[in-house]
């Protein structure tokens, strides 16, 4: 629709401190999601929502809990707990409360909101649900936990639940809590449910949560359209992905902050050693490194440390408590307080098994108004999966979800030699140590960081998670391009990602020594 035609935030009969906070907030106008959820909220709909992180989901269930809170307060009415947001991750839940908080910056005495997910005792948080917030948000068991101590009383005051990212809640093994939380509450209440997938699991807890529910698919709710977001993909070979990988970045075809995401853990080291063979920094993100390794990873990621995260989504073997499968944990431990910001690249140097995975993955770049691209190395095995989410993705539209990518493997041929060279160095003993080297590493951050950077928050600035890890011999000469490999290149044109146009059709090289290997700066 035309923005003319859109349903604006003024139109929806909300509280003049609602609509000031929205515009300090710089909304001028309501997401898709926002524009169909909220009015339908505030008429008292259930609803079932399918909506991918970066949407705008948040607020679109939080302006109507706000809304309905400030509308019952004009009758006088002792205060109680009215709204209950459940999330699968304490992340999600610092960030459930800090858009509340941002939301009611002009009535916070008439709304209060109180997250109880965090790790602290139950009785260091009873003296807050004491106080009777009008909205609390928590973890299904959290608060599970509260109702049992009885610090939270809900059968008689609730009106709305809200369950934020439901299909996680089910992959974290919320279930059973789930279930026994709902003997807690009234018999009659407003619900919604938001998910990114409507699996069986979310189905199921539809029947059991919603009535006449209104259900919102939204159309492209999945992926942004291609004047956003550009999906292409290139047939090439195990060989071939690294040599393409190390020219894209070398020659620093692909500009701006990239995700390049493999298959195994393994493969996330294999590739990073290979890259530090041309002096190319890269993190690696998988589920191995503890949690809080992780979330600063990303934090810097976002303020500019680093230009290239290789990640994994697979899923962890063993007790799930332990580490959560990252294809959940890097989406929500980052779709809560820590998630990746303007990314503008996500490589899939391994095409991902599924057509989720290949959603949360490439859902990591063109979000809010921020254009992006996807590029998807496929080889011969693989060639299966990339059908089957070219079918999942066109669905009604004809044509190609993701356009081949026109790209002259033999305009690269003359760094093949470097390419194996490097490949070479990198043998499974240094992949071995790399990690193990890593994880040693990192668990000691770890410790480090929640000890130490409590007391001196300015010098978590300075922990990096890019240096090299060297077991592999690094031969100095492949860390620059030589003169007359890129001289002769230079009829060659690739580009800088520019919407619209061909990725990489008109970048020309200009050889130079002083990009230091295109390191990213600090």
């Amino acid at each position: 629709a035309m923005a003319t035609d859109r349903v604006q935030f003024h139109e929806m009969g909300l509280d003049d401190r609602v609509l000031k906070a929205v515009a300090d907030l710089g909304w001028s106008e309501p997401t898709l999601i926002q524009e169909k959820a909220i009015p339908l909220a505030l008429e008292g709909k259930d609803l079932l929502a399918r909506a991918r992180t970066g949407s705008g989901k948040t607020a679109a269930y939080a302006v109507p809990v706000i809304q309905r809170i400030l509308a019952s307060k004009q009758s006088v009415r002792e205060q109680d707990v009215r709204a209950l947001v459940l999330v699968p991750t304490k992340e999600l839940g610092q960030q459930v409360q800090a858009m509340v908080r941002q939301l009611t910056a002009y009535c916070s005495r008439d709304v209060r909101v109180a997250d109880v997910s965090g790790k602290a005792d139950l009785s260091a948080q009873r003296p807050i649900l004491m106080e009777k917030p009008d909205v609390v948000v928590g973890t299904p068991s959290r608060v599970l936990a509260h109702l049992n101590a009885q610090n939270l009383v809900l059968h008689s005051s609730l009106e709305m639940l809200v369950v934020d990212e439901a299909d996680l809640i089910f992959s974290f093994g919320f279930e059973a809590d789930l279930k026994k939380l709902l003997c807690h509450l009234p018999k009659i209440y407003q619900s919604f449910l938001m998910s990114a997938t409507l699996s069986e699991d979310v189905q199921a807890l539809k029947e059991l949560l919603l009535h006449n529910p209104v259900i919102l698919k939204l159309q492209g709710s999945q992926l942004p359209d291609g004047s956003q977001l550009q999906q292409y993909s290139i047939k090439c070979e195990e060989e071939d992905k690294f040599l393409l990988t190390y020219t894209l970045l070398k020659l620093r075809l692909v500009q701006g902050k990239t995700l390049v995401f493999v298959g195994t853990v393994d493969r996330c080291y294999r590739l990073k050693l290979f890259l530090e063979q041309f002096g190319i920094p890269a993190c690696v993100l998988n589920s191995e490194l503890p949690v809080q390794s992780r979330c600063h990873i990303i934090t810097q990621f976002n303020q500019g440390f680093y230009d290239y995260i290789i990640a994994t989504d697979e899923e962890s073997l063993g007790d799930p408590s332990r580490f959560w499968p990252l294809s959940v944990d890097i989406w929500t431990l980052t779709s809560g307080g820590v998630d990746f910001h303007n990314v503008a690249n996500v490589i899939n140097f391994d095409f991902p098994t599924t057509v989720d995975s290949y959603i949360h993955r490439v859902g990591r770049t063109a979000r809010a108004d921020n254009p992006g691209t996807a590029l998807s190395f496929i080889s011969h095995t693989e060639l299966g999966l990339l059908s089957q989410v070219e079918e999942a993705l066109t669905g009604e539209n004809s044509g190609s979800a993701l356009k081949p990518y026109e790209f002259k493997m033999e305009e690269i041929e003359g760094f093949r030699y470097r390419c194996r060279d490097a490949m070479r160095s990198v043998t499974k003993q240094a992949v071995r140590e790399a990690r193990l080297k890593e994880l040693k590493q990192e668990l000691l951050n770890s410790e480090k960081l929640k000890t130490y950077f409590e007391d001196n928050p300015r010098d978590l600035q300075l922990l990096r998670h890019d240096k090299d890890l060297h077991p592999a011999v690094v031969k100095p000469h492949l860390k620059n391009v030589p003169e007359y490999l890129s001289k002769t290149r230079t009829h060659t044109r690739f580009t800088k990602m520019a919407v619209g146009k061909n990725p990489l059709k008109s970048f020309r090289y200009s050889g130079g020594r002083n990009r230091k290997g295109g390191a990213a700066q600090s």
